[in-house]
């Protein structure tokens, strides 16, 4: 923990050695007048000019007074906004639309207002919510009628912070337009530019119940560029600008319109390792740019309001032209206060950064974003210039690179209890925004509350980003959609749209999704993580991930609702719940000893008492909780890179044979590297894992290229590899890739290669792996997404069970397109690990994907496993281990009944360890963990103890 320091009170203006805030040159009372003096005086020159007195041209004396007037002009909608008849966005086909019998979330009250009743759209807007008189619906003649049945409804899903369309799927050559290479300084740079229509995500995340987001240059440059906001309803004129959510008003000219009312205008920046690592600064370089850019700014703006100041004092006679420069005008803007600034900034360091750059040159940041350390440092953030900043988060995804290391899931919450607005964002395609409900969801169950966690994707987005008066909220006058009709209350967990309409348009015609059981119909009772919260503000973002008591006696779990037991690669559900009774009391217990479950039924049958412990006997009680098999990681580099980014933390990549020679101190291509070898444990990613219910992993030697290695079954709350069940199994399966994203051979070639290592065993003393594949005594995982690439390799699998007589053990790893041929899959006995659990179409070969619900009745998941396909779940990285849980319930949700509880837990467990490792673990070696509160599937649950026979204890969390 840092040393902290202790600080005299000063005055508020002197805080931190600061100067007392300047006054701007010209305020806007000041400026408003000097234009009300000039139209005083254009109409006095107008009038003496008639009586043929010379004088500067009236044309051009109106046009330097309007411009000086727009200089004092506040951006925003007009004060009549809200009487408007129409939605500038108004399509004419559209019909008024009636949605009856919702539940509905407004957003107003600080978002704790709930009305019961219906909403009616009409002409793009929202006409009225609540009871609607007959009277009123009598009046149409022609009336779209959708009752969802005392669903859930909220405003659409605001995604601060995206580049889809910029940064577009698939990715293809020409479609990373996010970002400009070519200067670290670019305001003039626009994402408008670049905005690619054809991106896939547009129709996946309005599935999510994503209306809006405010299209942002990549986090590349110091300044990136201007940021547009857009809705992701497709036009009819199909073009980028048709897109945009009120533009700013010189979107189409090189000069403001002066004739209406300005809008806001939003610009992104960014400090720290991006900008450092992609033009080859530091951070002290960083700070120049900034402070040399905006000086220029500076410049250019008091050199226009002394051109306001002549005109106004009727020093019209060598006036010239108002001086502009289009390189700069978007940050003179800035220092009006006509710009939403967003900035990209993590660390305390660039925190301190950002707002003394705010405080010298007075204007507002109206976003940080990612901002792993704010929490840290609430106080800093209060310092900038103007209203503190809305902090936009990722839930729980941290340790990727060095800056988010501190990164915490408490965040949200800290924040919140500071006064901060907080927003949970996507970065589209960083994480697929279809998904950024989730982000609220994991925030919630972190301590955030309800109110502020359905705000923060939808409310407070709309709020920062100047765009509240129209989208955000349900009141009448705002944009008739953005609305989400919810088959479950939006926090819990798989909550899926009904329907969604943007600009009163339905995006979901014919969702395959109906309404979910009532207990999902309210908001989850998350457990109570204050002391984890606490701990980790004490603690630096740094607090003890180690078990706090490792129990080697006797353990019993009391007031148990539900045992999951595995044997081999089943699994069973038992329940405790004693007869006729609900009650805590008729609960269950299980008696655990030196880390084996000994008993399981009630305190008579296994002769313990809980009232009268028994010496030695630590009591852990569950209060309606259950305990469940450990589950199992597969697919990030868990064990081998604490932070992927930075080379010596990491054990690094292999050798690719097709872009690199292998040395020969390696002997030759068929040496594989073992990741066991390589394995570190204790890192941060593998203990929130291990406390998250995730207790063991599967990691191969990471690789960018064909040829992968040998996997290695390890346990995630082990202290070191020789502690006694550290290493499960040394050696588990061999992995390759077949793709075009792993290097520059074709896949034929891949294909040829493959087929040579499995067909011609090598020579010498050394132990040929490939040959133990083709006896079938490791399995041969391949990463490969393209069904036309699995078919080859069903064909490659046969060609060799033919040639060898013995049966292969193959598992398709990626698999994105795998559904495509679930029966050919099941036929020949090839099982599929789909990572990530619901796929995104990020590259040509995975665009095929089965989206689910609302889009597909099936999942992916649902239509191999209906085929009888073994499937199993994985992640892509480190920092999303700890969610296995979620995946698995949302998997079950997402299935519509057509794969049980016991069947989901087998995706991240048993099924993991077949598909990986070519056979199971027995009961008697298996972990297993305790849930307090409910059990695996539920946000309302929380993970207090690790049940581990083969380190002989219980780990008391």
């Amino acid at each position: 923990m840092s040393d902290s320091k202790e600080y005299a009170p000063v005055d508020e203006g002197h805080r931190w050695g600061r100067a007392p805030r300047r006054k701007p040159v010209w305020t806007s009372k000041l400026i408003a007048l000097a234009a009300l003096s000039l139209t005083v005086l254009t109409l006095w020159r107008v009038q003496r000019q008639g009586d043929g007195i010379p004088s500067l041209q009236s044309e051009q004396i109106a046009k330097a007074a309007a411009r000086c007037d727009y200089l004092a002009r506040e951006p925003g909608p007009p004060p009549d906004f809200h009487q408007r008849t129409h939605s500038d966005r108004f399509d004419p086909d559209t019909p008024a639309t009636l949605i009856r019998r919702a539940k509905i979330w407004t957003g107003n009250e600080n978002g704790t207002e709930i009305i019961h009743g219906d909403i009616l759209l009409e002409n793009g807007l929202i006409v009225d919510i609540g009871h609607i008189h007959k009277s009123t619906i009598k009046k149409y003649k022609h009336l779209e009628v959708v009752d969802v049945h005392n669903a859930w409804v909220t405003p659409g899903i605001v995604d601060m912070h995206s580049h889809m369309g910029d940064d577009s799927v698939p990715e293809l050559s020409g479609s990373d337009d996010y970002y400009t290479p070519n200067a670290a300084v670019a305001p003039w740079a626009r994402s408008l530019d670049g905005l690619n229509t054809h991106d896939l995500s547009y129709e996946l995340s309005t599935a999510g119940g994503v209306t809006t987001a405010i299209v942002l240059p990549g986090s590349a440059g110091v300044i990136g560029g201007q940021a547009f906001p857009i809705k992701l309803r497709k036009t009819k004129e199909r073009s980028p600008t048709s897109l945009l959510l009120e533009p700013p008003i010189n979107i189409n000219t090189s000069f403001p319109d002066l004739n209406i009312t300005p809008q806001w205008r939003h610009l992104k920046q960014a400090c720290g390792e991006n900008p450092v690592s992609v033009f080859g600064m530091t951070r002290m370089d960083v700070t120049w740019a900034f402070r040399e850019a905006y000086n220029k700014a500076r410049q250019l703006k008091e050199s226009q309001d002394t051109y306001c100041s002549k005109v106004a004092s009727g020093l019209t006679d060598d006036l010239g032209d108002f001086p502009d420069d289009l390189e700069w005008e978007m940050l003179v803007d800035v220092l009006r206060g006509k710009v939403k600034v967003h900035t990209h900034c993590y660390e305390a360091v660039d925190l301190d950064q950002l707002m003394r750059i705010s405080e010298e040159f007075q204007f507002p940041i109206a976003s940080v974003h990612h901002a792993s350390e704010a929490y840290l440092v609430p106080d800093v953030l209060k310092r900038n210039h103007g209203p503190k900043p809305a902090i936009a988060l990722f839930a729980s995804q941290a340790r990727y690179k060095r800056e988010a290391y501190r990164g915490s899931e408490f965040a949200p919450r800290i924040l919140t209890e500071h006064g901060f607005d907080v927003v949970m964002k996507s970065d589209h395609p960083v994480l697929n925004s279809r998904y950024l409900l989730f982000e609220a969801q994991q925030a919630h169950y972190y301590g955030l509350p309800e109110n502020v966690a359905i705000a923060s994707v939808t409310s407070t987005p709309a709020r920062v980003l100047g765009l509240g008066h129209r989208v955000g909220y349900i009141k009448p006058g705002w944009d008739a959609g953005d609305l989400v009709v919810w088959d479950s209350h939006p926090l819990s967990i798989g909550a899926t749209p009904i329907h969604v309409f943007i600009d009163g348009i339905s995006q979901l015609p014919s969702a395959h999704v109906v309404l979910k059981p009532s207990s999902h119909q309210k908001a989850p009772k998350v457990p109570n993580f204050d002391k984890e919260a606490a701990a980790v503000v004490e603690y630096d973002g740094l607090p003890p991930l180690k078990a706090k008591k490792k129990v080697g006696g006797r353990v019993l779990f009391a007031n148990v609702t539900t045992l999951f037991s595995r044997d081999g690669d089943e699994v069973t559900e038992m329940s405790l719940v004693g007869s006729g009774s609900e009650d805590v009391e008729g609960l269950g217990i299980v008696l655990v000893e030196d880390g084996a479950i000994q008993c399981i039924g009630t305190e008579h049958s296994c002769a313990v008492s809980v009232s009268r412990p028994q010496h030695n006997l630590e009591i852990v009680d569950l209060k309606g909780g259950s305990i469940s098999p450990g589950l199992v990681s597969f697919g990030a580099p868990l064990g081998t890179a604490e932070i992927l980014s930075e080379d010596s933390t990491n054990d690094g990549d292999v050798f690719d044979p097709f872009v690199k020679r292998v040395p020969s101190v390696l002997g030759d291509e068929r040496t594989l590297v073992r990741a066991v070898d390589g394995l570190a444990f204790g890192g941060r990613d593998a203990l929130t894992a291990y406390r998250s219910g995730v207790t063991t992993a599967i990691t191969a030697p990471s690789s960018t290229g064909f040829l992968g290695g040998l996997s290695s079954h390890f346990s995630l709350g082990a202290e070191h590899g020789l502690k006694h069940g550290a290493i499960i199994s040394e050696v588990a399966g061999l992995h390759v890739a077949v793709s075009h994203a792993v290097t520059s051979a074709s896949i034929s070639t891949q294909v040829a290669a493959l087929r040579r290592l499995l067909l011609h065993p090598g020579e010498g003393p050394g132990r040929d792996h490939f040959a133990d594949v083709t006896k079938g005594r490791i399995p041969l995982v391949i990463e490969a997404h393209s069904a036309d690439i699995i078919a080859t390799l069903i064909r490659l699998k046969k060609e060799v069970e033919s040639a060898t007589g013995h049966t292969i053990k193959m598992t398709i790893t990626g698999a994105s397109e795998a559904h495509l041929l679930a029966r050919e899959l099941a036929h020949a006995d090839v099982g599929v690990v789909l990572k990530p659990a619901r796929p995104f179409p990020l590259k040509w070969e995975e665009k095929r994907i089965l989206p689910g619900p609302p889009l597909t009745e099936d999942t992916a998941i649902s239509r191999l496993v209906g085929h009888g396909v073994t499937v199993g779940i994985g992640i892509i990285e480190s920092w999303d281990a700890r969610n296995a849980r979620f995946d698995l319930a949302w998997a079950g949700l997402e299935a519509g009944g057509k794969i049980s509880r016991k069947q989901a837990i087998k995706l991240a467990s048993t099924n993991l360890e077949k598909l990986l490792i070519g056979s199971t673990r027995s009961k008697d070696t298996s972990d297993f963990v305790a849930f307090e509160g409910g059990d695996l599937f539920d946000l309302e649950s929380k993970v207090v103890a690790v049940i581990s026979p083969l380190q002989r204890s219980v780990d008391l969390l």
